[in-house]
This record gives structure tokens, sequence and C-alpha cells, in this order.
């Protein structure tokens, strides 16, 4: 078995991985929204205090597992450093006192992997990434071969999602928040500027948008609950539109490729936007791809995830020694 943690920003996780067959035999998240709710986003330093002190709560439960683990697995990038040295501290720590190989995991390939938990892996196939660190197009042909083909010049679509909620005094984590009032609005009301609407490359830009959120909300003297509705569903279906039209660029290049994949993934804690896979698997049956997309509870930041990546690093003998450091900023998968 595999034991694996995930740090990386405000979700303390560990999972136990059966390595014949990939099951997940434990798996536990806590989250910190509560405890950053107040600030409309994440405290580094708070979150690392609070990983401090709820990792090892979560390890008790895995000590049954300890006699069978083959190998300790840990986010070691991108991500918050102070949080993401937590998780690291407790698998060096586990992997000299146990003495079984230590495997450092890249998050962002976590995401990927998501779409495999507990079954064998699809190549090739693209994705697009969305979460609160990061908007990308990823096109991946086997573990080795995984290609950022475009990501966010500004702010992540998650990102955007946090902020609009934080404008409105709704709270965080925003996503779902601000998702739930759209559907109580009319996302018409607002006549909203699209992001790099004469532009034909892929990049992706949420800060214009957020921006003319801002101004739309100073303009508006009584924020009524009528008001929140219409200004969360006029954003939401900006953003979203935005994000379609970018990934029906990547599709459609893709089909006049040779090497084309008819599989397609979304990926990252925001892919939980149901309106936003609704959009996604429609554009998708359109070019003939099947979507692929993880269970809910393994959209966000997990354990499992990491756990997954790992199982394939161990079947490749891919293990890192104990200079592991972490890396808080994305560079390639």
């Amino acid at each position: 078995m595999i034991l694996s943690i995930e740090s990386s920003c405000d979700d303390s996780s560990i999972a136990i991985t059966q390595i014949r067959d990939k099951k997940i035999l434990f798996h536990q998240k806590i989250s910190q929204e509560r405890e950053h709710s107040s600030y409309g986003g994440v405290v580094p330093e708070i979150a690392s205090r609070l990983h401090a002190e709820i990792l090892p709560q979560i390890l008790e439960h895995t000590k049954p597992y300890f006699s069978n683990l083959k190998a300790i697995a840990v986010t070691t990038e991108p991500g918050l450093n102070v949080t993401l040295i937590e998780g690291l501290i407790m698998a060096k720590t586990l992997s000299f006192a146990l003495q079984i190989p230590l495997i450092g995991v890249n998050h962002l390939k976590g995401h990927l992997y998501s779409l495999f938990l507990e079954r064998d892996c699809i190549f090739p196939l693209g994705a697009l990434l969305v979460s609160g660190g990061h908007t990308m197009l990823l096109e991946a042909h086997g573990f080795d071969h995984i290609k950022i083909i475009t990501q966010s010049i500004d702010d992540s679509f998650g990102e955007s999602f946090d902020k609009v909620s934080k404008m409105l005094g709704l709270g965080y984590p925003g996503g779902p928040i601000v998702e739930s009032w759209a559907k109580k609005g009319d996302d018409r009301a607002f006549d909203l500027p699209l992001p790099l609407k004469s532009r034909k490359d892929f990049a992706f830009s949420f800060s214009g948008l957020k921006n003319a959120v801002r101004l739309a909300i100073q303009k508006q003297e009584m924020q009524d609950e009528a008001f929140i509705g219409d200004i969360c569903a006029s954003f939401q279906r900006v953003a979203i539109e935005h994000l379609l039209k970018k990934t029906q660029i990547f599709l459609e290049q893709n089909s006049k490729s040779a090497n084309s994949w008819r599989y397609f993934g979304i990926i990252g804690g925001a892919s939980a936007n149901l309106a936003l896979r609704n959009a996604i698997e429609a554009m998708c049956e359109s070019y003939g791809i099947t979507l692929l997309l993880a269970p809910l509870k393994y959209c966000s930041d997990n354990a499992a995830m990491i756990g997954r990546v790992a199982l394939e690093s161990y079947l490749r003998g891919e293990f890192s020694d104990f200079t592991l450091q972490t890396k808080p900023r994305v560079s390639s998968l």
C-alpha cells in the first residue's frame, strides 16, 4: 500500500491506496473553510498551523496499515510553501521511521489522475484544469508526456469566483456560494464583458471580468437578494462562456490533428460546477469526444489523487531522496 499526504493549500488529507488493484482503502480530508471564511480567502500562516494540528490527527487512523506500506507519497508542488512544508515534514519522518521510499508528487498531475481513481488510465486525452489557483488546458499522452497548452495570464477561474463572493460579502469558498446564488438569478441581467473576445489564441484571463463585476456592485445602491442572484448568474455565465470559447479552439484543433484524442476531462476543484460540466459535456458531444469526470468528492484537493499518481511512480521505480524540497510555483508536469 501507499500512504499519500496532501497539504498544498487549505485541505488536510491523507489516503491509503492498495497497489495491486488501485483501491482506495482509506481517505480522509478535513477542510479549513470555516477558519478562513471571515478573511474571504486562505491565510497561509493559519493554514500552515492548522495542517500541523490536523494531519497528525488523521494519521492516527492509518496506523493499522503501517505494516503493509511500501512507500510514502506527498504533494511537493505547486502550492503555498508554508503548507507544502507541513506535509513534506510528515512524509520524510514516516519514510525514515518506516524505512520505505519517498515519492514527491506534482499536485496538478494529481488532479489529472483524479480521473483514474480505482481504474486504469486512459491516454491520450485533453483536459481543462480549473481551480482556485490555476486555469489550464492540458494535453496528455502518458505519465511522462503531459503538456501545458495554455494557462491564465492573471486570475484563475476559481479565484475569480472567490473574489466575486468576497465583494458581495458572501463568504469563502466562493465557488459553490456563487453557483448557488446564480441559480436564483437572471444570467442576462448584466451585460458583462467577455474576456479576450477578439483574441483567437488559447489564453485565459479573468481580471477584467472581475473588475466589471466590482464596478457593477459599486453602482448598485440596494444590494438585495435579487441583485445578488442576477450579478452571480451573469458573472458565472460569462466566466463559463470564456472557458468554452477557448476550449472550443482546442477541440477544433484536435479534430484536425493526425494524433487526435477522443477523451477530454474537466479537473480541479472548480470542475464541480455543474453549469460548467453540462456546457463542456454538450461541446464534447458535438465533437464526438467522451467526457471524463472525477467523482465530485475528489474534484477538490485530496490525498487520493496524490496516491494514484504515486502508484504509477512506484510501479516505475521512480522515488525521491531526502533532499526533496517544495516548489511553490508550477514549472512543468
